[in-house]
This record gives C-alpha cells, structure tokens and sequence, in this order.
C-alpha cells in the first residue's frame, strides 16, 4: 500500500518522510509499548532474504480507540476479550484506548510518520476521507458483503461509513444525536415542562438563573461541545440547506443561520446561560457532568452517549435524568425533526492487508455479536443494528432512538463532516463566539474564508 502525505491541518509539527506498507514496511518492523506509542526496531529477517519475515508481519494486531472509561472501555473490552479467546485465525488483538482530544493528534501523527494502528477507530465524514485518500484504509467490501453484517447493521450506518461507493469502516456503539438532557427534579421543583421552542427554553434559563442555578453545563475547551449549541441552532433556524450551500460553494457561512447561531449564544453567554469560564473547563476531565452531578447545573446540551456515561457514573442519578431535542426556532420554518450526529458513532477503519485483514475483520464482526449488542443496550447504548428498537427498554434511549428513528434527516457533526482544516476553522472561532472574543460576523468570515481556500484548493 503506497502511503501519501495526510491532508490535514493541525497545530502540530509533522513528520514528513513516509513508510511504505501495512503499519508496518520494509526491513523496519515496529513493536509497541502499552502505551501504544511505536518504537522501531530492526527486523532480523530483512538480511535474510525471507520475504514473509521482511514484510514486517506480526501476529498482533494493533487496535486504537478512544474507550478510556467505562461503559465504552467495557464494551470494546468484551469484543476484545471474545475475539482472543475464540478466533482460530492464529491473531490476537491488543486494543490501545486514548482519551479523545488526546487520540485525534496521536493519530494524526501516527499517519503522519508511517506509523499509523492496524485497525483503529474514528468519527467518519471528512477526516475519514482524508485518512482513505491517504492510503491509511482498506476498502472491505468483499469482506463486509459475504459477512452477517448486512444483515445486521443499518442501512445509515453503512453508508455514513462509505466513500466514493467503497465501504471503508464498520459502524459501532452507538446512534448518536445531541439533544438535551435536563434534571427532572430541578424542572418539577420550579414548576417547568420541556420547552418546545426557543423562547420556551430561554424562559426557562431564566428561572434558574434567577435561582442561583447554571441552565446549561458546558466544559468547551475541547471546543467541539460548544459546536453542539451552534450546530442545533443553526439547523433549526434554517434546515440543513444553508450549510450544505456553504460547503459546496453555492452559499456562505455568512448567511442568516451562522449569524443566528452566533449571536444567540453571545446573549445566553452574557445572561449567565451558561458556567462561568467555560472555554476553559475540560469536558475530557468530566467537568461538564460534575455539575450536572452537583446539581449546579439544570441541562447538559451533548451527544446520547451521555446516557451511558450518567448510568456507568451513577444509577440514582440517572434516574433524574429526562432528555429532549433541541428545540425550534420562533417563527422559523425549518423542520424541527432533524438531528445532529451520526449513526454509528465511532466507525473502525482497517490499516492492513491479506490474512492479517480478515483476521481484524472477524474480530470487528464481534461487535455485531447478539451479546455484544446486548452489552451495548444494557449500558445505555444504541448500537447500529436494525432490531435495536426491539432491545431497548430504557425511557430515556427509548426518546432518543424515537427522534433519530423520526428525523427527516441527520447531519454529521460539522467538525466531522468539513473538510479538517476548515473544521479547525469552525472549531476555533465557536469558541471565540463563546469567549465573546470574537463577533458572530468576523467568526463568520473566518470560516467562509477557509472553505472558499479548500473549494479553490480541490
């Protein structure tokens, strides 16, 4: 496999000179500390002229994913577990988990450098299409058509984990939309019902605020959790058409939508919607959902995979917890149903080639397992799979798979769905939005600016 050079932007020094090979390439092997991170050491076999050897193919495959903390961590665990102890194909697997921010650059600079995992996983869309159009994923149709899981998994998934007609990926864990989660005990003690529009949910901020309580957590020094409110409100201000517009070049990220979004959440900022010194709080480190925990905070705007965090966390707690979608915009004539996330959340991607393929293929097959899946639901997740609303019991992901099952359509997270240097883009100046650092118009721009540079670019 000839690797190119990773089109991606990012406030990193990159490595320029590639390998050649799957993961590994040459007369150079790699072998890994736990870690994760490659070290490389001389293969002895190179000299020998024994092929098989200088191939570099080991009997481990390397697997990369971002499960630190349960019920992710349990659920990547047991396909792993089973895959080990059950598979004849004489290959092992041995996971790697990153904390999210943290894994986006390692992975990054593992392309980067040649040393990228053998199987790994991501959030498809845009950078997705990078990583094929650089050489770091395998086409699996073959593979995936002669397996059960065409059967198995949704028709949604299997397409958001394709590109230009080739499947690449396998979908896993969980139908993710953002909506908002909220404290049913705080909204009974101050008389609230779940607001079905903007206005409703602002009168609501407003008695909380008025209360001593923050309406909404939020931790965004990540920046992608800021996007959420953006995102939700740019969409229900204008449907999906002005963003699609913008990123084909027909339209702008200056039009009404973009400003709309910006500017309504500089006024939740500067009412105190919001906790104080929000840029700098880590969502990584939980300090979102601690004050949702210490009930400082009534609402927690993010994607469902929240349901399984709260349940892994704390039971009791979760039982306080209702959900609901974003709501509409006063006035607006864009369809309230449609949704922001993804249908199969993180999607595993293959670095590697012949037996070494199919042994990580079958090993990804787990995952579409009838107990795995049922792992999935008894943790609070909504796999992929088409008989999940058969599975589920739980009121909360009931609500959600109804809004998704509901959606007239579903847009990919814009920082997955952009090109990547034009997501780092949307990142950055969302927030600024939130620091007030920076006017919804100039953010606007900026952004406008960095897709028409792609758009000339291509």
């Amino acid at each position: 496999m000839k690797k190119k050079a990773l089109g991606i932007v990012l406030s990193l020094t990159m490595v320029a000179s590639l390998f050649v090979g799957c993961g590994n390439s040459g007369n150079q092997t790699t072998s890994s500390t736990d870690s994760g991170e490659a070290t490389e050491k001389k293969d002895p076999a190179a000299d020998s002229g024994d092929s098989k050897a200088a191939s570099g193919e080991s009997k481990e495959i390397l697997f990369w994913n971002i499960a630190t903390e349960s019920p992710d961590k349990d659920i990547m665990g047991y396909a792993v577990d089973q895959f080990n102890k059950n598979t004849k194909s004489g290959y092992t697997i041995k996971m790697v988990p990153t904390q999210n921010d943290t894994y986006k650059e390692k992975l990054v600079i593992a392309m980067s450098s040649g040393e990228c995992p053998d199987i790994y996983t991501s959030w498809s869309g845009g950078p997705m299409n990078e990583y094929i159009k650089s050489g770091f994923a395998q086409p699996i149709d073959d593979l995936f058509n002669a397996s059960q899981l065409p059967d198995k998994i949704m028709d949604a998934a299997v397409a958001q984990a394709s590109y230009d007609g080739k499947i690449y990926s396998v979908p896993i864990i969980n139908v993710s939309i953002s909506g908002v989660f909220y404290n049913k005990e705080m909204f009974e003690k101050y008389d609230l019902e779940v607001p079905k529009t903007i206005s409703e949910l602002e009168k609501i901020c407003e008695v909380f605020v008025q209360n001593g309580i923050t309406p909404f957590a939020l931790a965004n020094s990540s920046k992608w959790t800021g996007s959420m409110y953006f995102m939700n409100l740019a969409a229900r201000k204008g449907g999906l058409e002005p963003f699609q517009k913008a990123v084909d070049g027909s339209g702008s990220f200056e039009a009404e939508s973009f400003l709309y979004a910006g500017q309504k959440i500089q006024e939740w900022v500067k009412k105190g919607y919001f906790p104080e010194g929000v840029n700098s709080l880590s969502e990584d480190d939980g300090q979102a959902k601690q004050l949702m925990y210490q009930e400082s905070a009534a609402m927690l705007c993010c994607g469902s995979w929240y349901t399984g965090t709260f349940q892994a966390d704390s039971p009791d707690f979760y039982k306080k917890i209702g959900w609901f979608s974003f709501p509409a915009v006063d006035g607006a004539s864009a369809d309230a149903s449609i949704q922001i996330g993804t249908v199969g959340d993180q999607f595993i991607s293959f670095n590697c080639t012949g037996d070494k393929l199919k042994a990580a293929f079958e090993f990804v097959t787990y995952y579409a397992n009838d107990d795995t899946v049922q792992l999935m639901v008894d943790k609070g997740k909504i796999p992929p799979v088409k008989n999940v609303g058969d599975l589920i019991t739980d009121p909360v992901t009931k609500d959600i798979l109804t809004a998704a099952n509901s959606a007239s359509s579903t847009q990919l997270w814009y920082d997955q769905y952009l090109p990547p240097a034009v997501a780092q883009v949307h990142l950055d100046t969302c927030q600024e939005i939130f620091g007030l650092t920076m006017t919804p118009e100039d953010a606007a721009a900026q952004l406008q600016k960095a897709m028409e540079e792609y758009n000339k670019s291509k």
